[in-house]
């Protein structure tokens, strides 16, 4: 029989959420669906959420809370926007899957291909799916086996991408979780990120046998670490004179750091393009949709036109492509500045509430998310944010919920705002920072 975990009385949840968490740990692993939506990194039981609302979450004990999760990302206008629950409605109304090509997948693939670096895009159902299908259409195309990724790059639970770094600067990898075979990992090799003398170094010992390299576009799986200046440019270009295919993961940021992604905060400007990228998130309004895609030729290597198969049936499902079509059709440009002056906003309150309790902290961004670090920084890499303190988050993280405020369940997640972020929002949160701060700073954040 399963039981919910022992959790301190003073963070626990309101007697609704508490009777359907004992209820979800007799049916469901761990009573949760996502690991991280647990609360293990932070205790407690966490909050079960009846209904949304522009920039609000109300549980269902009755709270409300501003949400700076946003679904993970995919919230960019905030929840249940009027247009977008309109155009589902009216879809759901004609169907939900048909099992055949519909208008809205074409509609939808044209407005992606038109705002990032891609030719052709093939949907999926989800971003492990996404990054599956890229790294095996990567290995049909070069005709070789090796992976290369960095350490606290999150690419879905795909087996071959669940590896922790061996000893030493090029080692293949070992798994990272049980479950996952050691055939699996053996051609993954796990370098440190932002580190350019490991991938020349890679490359030089495996270079024409790596397939493809597979990095986050901006990392936002560690907490945000962007890229150094100049990083994503190095890779496409060392990937390319391999012979190998250079893969951007933009599942976390397409559509949501920029109109055009982290691809529009560098690629762009830089002048180079990736030869992959997976999109997911912003790009499904909210529904499960994924996609990858890419230059024409590689892409053209799928099934029906090419060898490397891929198949699913509610790929391009009807009722996902018309949520995404419709949200980056709202995704103008005044969205975005809109996000980001309100993420500027929060994120100097949140460095100058914290440098008041002295509490040890570094905040960074890409575009329009990003995350508070409870200790010196910068953070570059993996390592660098394995040193956040996490018993100062969890205090900070149950003090800012008890005041109205939700934000990610765990250190090393960004921070995401939508458009429907008001005043009223932001002030809840501004007026939550100062206490939240002196809670972190008690449980052992100061400096």
């Amino acid at each position: 029989m399963s039981t919910t975990p022992e959790t301190d009385e003073r963070l626990d949840a309101g007697p609704h959420s508490r009777a359907l968490m004992q209820r979800a740990h007799a049916v469901t692993p761990g009573g949760v669906n996502s690991p991280v939506r647990a609360f293990n990194a932070v205790g407690g039981t966490p909050r079960f959420i009846r209904s949304a609302q522009g920039p609000w979450l109300t549980d269902v004990d009755g709270k409300r809370y501003v949400d700076l999760i946003c679904s993970w990302g995919p919230m960019l206008l905030g929840h249940a926007h009027p247009e977008v629950q309109a155009a589902v409605q009216a879809a759901v109304a004609r169907g939900t899957s048909y099992g055949t090509p519909t208008e809205p997948e074409v509609e939808l693939a044209e407005e992606i291909v038109d705002r990032t670096p891609v030719d052709r895009v093939r949907f999926v159902s989800s971003g492990t799916e996404a990054t599956m299908s890229a790294i095996r259409l990567a290995r049909g195309f070069t005709g070789r086996d090796v992976v290369v990724k960095f350490a606290g790059c999150y690419h879905g639970h795909v087996d071959s991408l669940l590896a922790s770094a061996g000893s030493g600067l090029v080692t293949f990898a070992l798994p990272g979780t049980p479950g996952v075979p050691t055939s699996s990992t053996e051609l993954t090799l796990v370098l440190p990120y932002n580190d350019r003398a490991a991938v020349e170094a890679a490359f030089a010992e495996h270079g024409d046998r790596i397939a493809c390299l597979i990095t986050e576009a901006a990392p936002g799986n560690m907490g945000v670490v962007p890229p150094e200046p100049g990083f994503n440019a190095f890779l496409a270009e060392t990937c390319a004179k391999h012979g190998a295919l250079f893969v951007s993961d933009e599942v976390m940021t397409g559509f949501r750091v920029t109109r055009e992604g982290q691809w529009g905060l560098d690629g762009r400007a830089e002048g180079w393009r990736p030869d992959l990228v997976t999109f997911g998130k912003v790009m499904g309004g909210g529904f499960p949709a994924a996609a990858f895609g890419g230059r024409a030729d590689v892409m053209g290597h799928l099934a029906p036109e090419g060898p490397v198969y891929q198949a699913g049936t509610l790929s391009g499902n009807p009722i996902a492509t018309t949520a995404g079509l419709t949200t980056l059709r709202l995704a103008t440009q005044e969205v975005y500045d809109h996000i980001g002056a309100a993420a500027d906003t929060l994120k100097q309150a949140a460095s100058e509430a914290l440098t008041a309790a002295g509490v040890a902290h570094t905040v960074q961004s890409t575009g329009t998310m990003f995350s508070v670090f409870l200790a010196e920084g910068p953070v570059r890499d993996f390592t660098d944010a394995s040193r956040t303190d996490a018993a100062a988050y969890a205090a900070f993280f149950h003090a800012m919920l008890d005041a109205g405020v939700y934000l990610p369940p765990s250190a090393y997640e960004a921070w995401f705002l939508s458009s429907a972020h008001d005043d009223e929002a932001v002030q809840t949160v501004l007026d939550a920072l100062p206490a939240a701060a002196r809670a972190a700073a008690a449980a052992g954040g100061a400096a």
